[in-house]
C-alpha cells in the first residue's frame, strides 16, 4: 500500500520507518531539499500548496496523511478531492488556530483557559481588562516549541508584547498557574475503533519538550484526559492519531492545544509500548486492526536540542535508545531522541540521572536527582 505524507520532517521520518515492516511505501511532499524524511522515503520537493505536486501525490498514493498541522487548508481541500485524506482537513482546520479550538473545547465540556480574540492594541487592553493578568498572548495561527508568544504579567508588558507579535491575529488567554503537564495520546480507525495510551507527564524548557514519562501513574486524570479525547475523536469523525496536551492544577485537567498527528510525547511508544504511536495511526488511517496500546514497564523520553550527545555515552545506560533525525546541528533544532525502558521507576530514575547530563540538563531539575 502507497502513503502519502505532506510534511517531510522526524514525524514522517519515523511514520515511514515504522511502516516498511507492514509492507507499506512511502513518499513524502515538502519543500527541503534535505527534508529528512527524504532520507528514508521518496522526496517530492514542492510548497505544500504546489498544484501539480499535491496531483502527483494523490495519484500515487491510496492515503495521504501529515506530519504536521499548519498545511494549507487549499492543499488539504485539493488533497481530499482526489484521495482519501486522514487526518480530516476538518480536524487540520480546527487545529489551525488556537480560537477555534478553544471553542470546539468549550462546546465539548473540555475545561479550557478564558480567551479572547486580539486584533489590534485597543482589543488587546479590553482583554486584559476581562481575562486578567497574568495571561499569555499568542499568534492564532502557527506559533510552536514556544515561539510566537508572550506572557503579559504587569500593565507595562501589554504595549511591547503588541509590537513583538501585533499584525496577525492574536488570542489572549488566562495564564494557568499548573502544577503539572500530561498528554493524551488517542488513535481512531476508520470502523471508529478507539485505543488510548497511557496517561504522559511532560516537563518543558523555554518552550520546548525536553522530557516525557509514561505511564503517568494517576488514574482519575487518566480517565478523564481519555473521555474528553473520545468527545474530540468522535466530533471530528477522527481518524489516525490525536495528541492533546493538558495543564493539571488542582487536580483536574485543563486542555491547552491538541494536534492531529503522532507527537512529539508519544516517542517512548516506540520501545516503551506494544504497539508505536506511529505503527498505530498508520493502522487507523488505513483501516487495519489498532494495536495494543500497553505500557511495557516504564519509559521516559528525552529531546536532543542542537546537537546529539555521545552515542557510546547514551547506549552504555542500560535500556536506552538513540533515534537521530539525520538533520544537521542547529541552535534550538530537535536533532534526536533518547527513549529508555525499564522493569522499574528506580532503575529508569538511575538512567534518567546519567542520561539528563547527556542533552545539557541537572537530574535534579526534572526531580529525578
Amino acid at each position: 500500500m502507497n502513503v502519502g505524507i505532506v510534511g517531510g520532517g522526524q514525524l514522517a521520518r519515523m511514520l515511514a520507518l515504522a511502516g516498511y515492516p507492514l509492507n507499506l511505501r512511502f513518499q513524502v511532499l515538502d519543500p527541503a531539499a534535505d527534508a529528512c524524511a527524504g532520507q528514508v522515503a521518496t522526496l517530492l520537493r514542492g510548497d505544500y500548496d504546489t498544484e501539480a505536486r499535491l496531483e502527483q501525490l494523490a495519484e500515487w498514493a491510496e492515503v495521504v496523511t501529515f506530519d504536521f498541522e499548519n498545511v494549507p487548508a487549499t492543499a488539504a481541500l485539493a488533497l481530499e478531492r482526489q484521495v482519501v485524506v486522514y487526518p480530516p482537513p476538518g480536524a487540520l482546520a480546527v487545529a489551525q488556530d488556537r480560537v477555534s479550538e478553544k471553542t470546539l473545547f468549550w462546546e465539548l465540556g473540555i475545561p479550557t483557559s478564558t480567551f479572547a480574540t486580539v486584533s489590534s492594541l485597543e482589543e488587546l487592553r479590553g482583554a486584559v481588562i476581562r481575562v486578567e493578568l497574568p495571561a499569555v498572548l499568542k499568534t492564532r495561527r502557527l506559533g510552536y516549541d514556544g515561539k510566537g508568544q508572550r506572557i503579559l504579567r504587569a500593565p507595562e508588558d501589554v504595549e511591547p508584547a503588541w509590537r513583538a507579535l501585533g499584525g496577525v491575529p492574536l488570542i489572549l488567554e488566562s495564564f494557568v498557574p499548573f502544577e503539572r503537564e500530561v498528554s493524551v495520546l488517542a488513535a481512531r480507525s476508520r470502523d471508529g475503533a478507539t485505543a488510548f495510551y497511557p496517561l504522559v507527564e511532560n516537563h518543558h524548557r523555554d518552550g520546548i519538550l525536553r522530557l516525557s514519562r509514561a505511564p503517568c501513574p494517576v488514574p482519575e486524570l487518566e480517565r478523564e484526559g481519555w473521555d474528553y479525547a473520545r468527545r474530540l475523536l468522535t466530533r471530528l469523525n477522527y481518524v489516525g492519531l490525536l495528541a492533546i496536551e493538558f495543564f493539571v492544577k488542582d487536580g483536574r485537567l485543563i486542555a491547552n492545544e491538541m494536534a492531529p498527528r503522532v507527537h512529539n510525547s508519544g516517542h517512548w511508544t516506540i520501545e516503551g509500548a506494544e504497539t508505536s504511536q506511529f505503527e498505530n495511526h498508520l493502522r487507523a488511517i488505513l483501516g487495519l486492526p489498532l494495536g495494543s496500546t500497553k505500557a511495557i514497564g516504564h519509559s521516559a523520553m528525552l529531546n536532543c536540542i542542537g546537537e546529539l550527545p555521545d552515542l557510546a555515552a547514551v547506549l552504555a545506560v542500560p535500556g536506552a535508545h538513540c533515534h537521530a533525525y539525520g538533520k544537521s546541528p542547529r541552535s534550538g533544532r530537535k536533532v534526536g531522541h533518547i527513549t529508555l525502558r525499564a522493569d522499574e521507576t528506580e532503575t529508569l530514575a538511575a538512567g534518567l540521572q546519567r542520561l539528563l547530563p547527556l542533552v545539557g540538563f541537572s537530574p535534579d531539575g526534572f526531580g529525578v536527582g
